[in-house]
Parts: structure tokens; sequence; C-alpha cells
């Protein structure tokens, strides 16, 4: 029986798997994608917006070529920390349930096998489910809501759908990279003052001089293979259109938290319950660690932030 399951191998999974290791705990880190796989999912040519120092771990150096590290830099990172530290961590293996052992514990069952632990630590970060539109024409292949890069959309009409950082970013970069046209939809009356601060004044001026259109205070009602419809406090306007890239955003996967039978705070942002002095959940012996704990509020925990939950939960789990 191991002392701990880690599941998640972001960089706060690979920090609670160094804080073990440092520990002496028996612990395997369980993954259903590759390495650092929100990361890896990320468009390809994004910059963090922390500092490469501020998204070390392990006491790895992480030099970047400038200040703020690269998508690139960031993988290449974390896999030297994984050889580094020669962490126990499977990959491309799913969970699919887990089941309390009478003598304490729990059993894991995955796509590849069955592990029995004293203690799980869910480090499953939220980028595997997007918010959905729930309109008519989202199911169309058109349609996608994560974005790698700008060459499929040279020449052509495209929709982005919000007005967070992500599709302002989507929508300069398609734009500068031969998109035919760009148009925003944003349900905001203006472009947020959440906006990277060197990003914003760009968007804002692109959207003034018509080089990319906006409709504030709209939303997106429906989806057909040739056109998207657009309705806006003053009407209704059906625009040509051959992809829509809706940057809605991302939410945690509460369907496997609520299997272990993590609690909920009854907020608008659906936070679970967990003790912030050791980060141990309602669950006896189940721990939450990084951007998980914030439940629908993303923006709240970051891998700068969070770190510091891996040495909490290793150090309350080794006291045990």
């Amino acid at each position: 029986m191991k002392d701990v399951i880690i599941i998640g191998a972001g960089p706060i999974g690979l920090c609670c798997a160094i804080e073990a290791q440092k520990r002496n705990l028996e612990y395997l880190i369980i993954e259903k994608g590759t390495l650092v796989n929100s990361i890896y999912n990320y468009p390809t040519n994004m910059t963090f917006f922390s500092t490469s120092d501020k998204i070390e771990i392990g006491e790895v150096p992480f030099i970047a070529h400038n200040p703020k590290p690269t998508k690139e830099e960031a993988l290449e990172y974390y896999r030297r920390v994984a050889l580094h530290w020669k962490l126990s961590v499977n990959l491309y293996e799913k969970v699919d349930t887990f089941t309390p052992l009478s003598s304490g514990g729990f059993s894991i069952k995955t796509s590849k096998g069955e592990y029995k632990t004293k203690n799980i630590v869910m480090a499953t970060g939220f980028y595997d489910f997007p918010y959905l539109l729930n309109i008519p024409g989202e199911e169309l292949p058109k349609v996608s809501h994560y974005y790698k890069d700008a060459h499929p959309y040279f020449g052509m009409d495209v929709a982005i759908i919000g007005a967070g950082n992500s599709a302002v970013d989507v929508a300069l970069e398609i734009y500068r990279k031969g998109a035919k046209s760009v148009t925003m939809i944003i349900r905001e009356k203006e472009i947020g003052k959440n906006i990277k601060y060197w990003v914003r004044p760009d968007i804002i001026n692109r959207i003034e001089e018509s080089t990319i259109n906006a409709y504030f205070n709209a939303e997106l009602t429906k989806i057909t293979p040739e056109e998207v419809l657009i309705k806006t406090p003053s009407e209704e306007i059906q625009l040509k259109n051959d992809f829509v890239l809706a940057m809605t955003g991302y939410q945690p996967n509460f369907t496997l938290l609520k299997s272990l039978g993590i609690s909920f705070e009854k907020d608008e942002y659906n936070t679970p319950i967990y003790n912030k002095d050791t980060m141990e959940s309602n669950v006896k012996d189940v721990y939450l660690a990084g951007v998980v704990c914030g439940g629908l509020k993303t923006n709240k925990w970051f891998i700068e932030n969070s770190r510091v939950h891996a040495p909490i939960i290793m150090e309350h789990i080794s006291k045990k």
C-alpha cells in the first residue's frame, strides 16, 4: 500500500511528489494525459504571466530567455524537474473509481490497474472541462473551446467568444497571422480591466480602428455551417463564418471530486471544503492541492501561490 497517491501530474502534483520523496513517503502520481498536460494544451506561442522564478519547483532553477517564460520553455523545465527527482509517475492512465477500504485507506481503479493507498492528493487542475455555450450548432466541427495556433485560420472568417486574456490573445494573434476577419462577441460592455496591461491597449486600438470587429453586450445564439447569429440589445446579426473559438473558460472535474465524497461550500464558486491549515478535505485522508481548491474561481490559485500546498500536505501526512 502506498503512503500517498497524487492524482494529476501538473506542476503542483509534481511539487507534491517531490515533497513526499523528501519525507521518504512511498508515493505515485497518476495522470490521465501527458506530463503537465494542461500546459501542453496551452496555445503554442503562450507566454506565462509569472516570471520563471515564481513557477520553479523542487529547488530546480528555471532559466528562461526572458523574464516571462514561454510554454515550450515550461515544458522543457518540468520534464527536467521530473528527471532530476526521478519522479514516480504513471502517464496516460485515467482514474475510474475510488473505494474506501474497511481497514483504512483507499482502492483506486484506473484504466490500467488497481492501487491501494493510505492517502490521496487531488491536484487535478481545471483545464479539461470547458464552459459550454449550450446553443444550437455548438457540436459542429468548426467550433472549438481550445486554441493551439493561428495557422488553420489563415484566410478564414473567425468568431471569438469571450473577452478574457485568452480571447484577447487569440484575437490579436489570428488577426496578425492573416485571418480574413476576426469578430469578438463579448457579453460585457467593454474590454475588462483584468486584461494584461501590455495587451489591453493593443486590443482596444484594433477594435477602434475596426481591424478587429467587436460586439459588446452581445451573445452568440446559434451556429450554422456557414454563419453565426449574434444577439445585441438592439438587433440580431447574421455573419458569414468559418470557425468559432469559444474562449469561455474551464472548470474542475467536480464529478471526480464528488465521487470521493468531497463536499462544497454553498457559494457561487462551488468551492470544495478543506482545512486551510492541512489542505485535508472533509473526507479524511483526502487532500486538495493547487487550482482545484478554488472551485469555479479558477483565477484564485496559480503555480506561484499554490506551491506551498505541497509541503503542508506532505508534512501533515508524514506526522500521522
